[in-house]
């Protein structure tokens, strides 16, 4: 090793010193250039600018909705529940065992094909299908 062949990694770039000569190549001017906007004090152009031509984002159609009943609806699939070793199943019992957040104020059970446990459950919404396959292993859905 020599003492040519030692290189640090650190970052010691010197600041561009604008405006201060020709011999500094940033004089005059200060690297802005002749005239026009962005040669001006506070001559910055909002993001999304496109020179006046109407901007993509707002050429583009806007379509969709997002509902904000989302944010406090959850769904389950059967089989979620069947691991829960409880025989009766509400909102209570699934935010104690942390399977919904707590902020959830309803629950939707959705069919799924591994299930086999007789269940009753309060209070939740429950689709036809599900309702088919837990009456079929001898559940009640009680809705309150």
């Amino acid at each position: 090793m020599h003492l040519n062949t030692i290189f640090i990694n650190c970052k010691n770039k010197k600041k561009k010193r604008l405006g201060r000569g020709i011999g500094s190549g940033f004089g005059k001017t200060a690297g802005r250039g002749h005239k026009g906007q962005k040669s001006r004090k506070g001559g910055s152009i909002r993001r999304g600018f496109e020179g006046g031509q109407t901007p993509f984002y707002r050429r583009i159609p806007k379509f969709g909705f997002v509902s904000k009943k989302k944010k406090y609806i959850s769904e389950l699939r059967l089989y979620e529940l069947s691991s829960l070793n409880e025989k009766i199943i509400s909102l209570d019992v699934l935010k104690k065992r942390n399977i919904i957040k707590s902020k959830i104020k309803n629950v939707k059970i959705i069919a799924s094909k591994k299930f086999s446990i007789p269940l009753i459950i309060k209070g939740l919404l429950v689709t036809k299908g599900a309702r088919v396959i837990i009456e079929s292993f001898g559940g009640k859905i009680e809705e309150s």
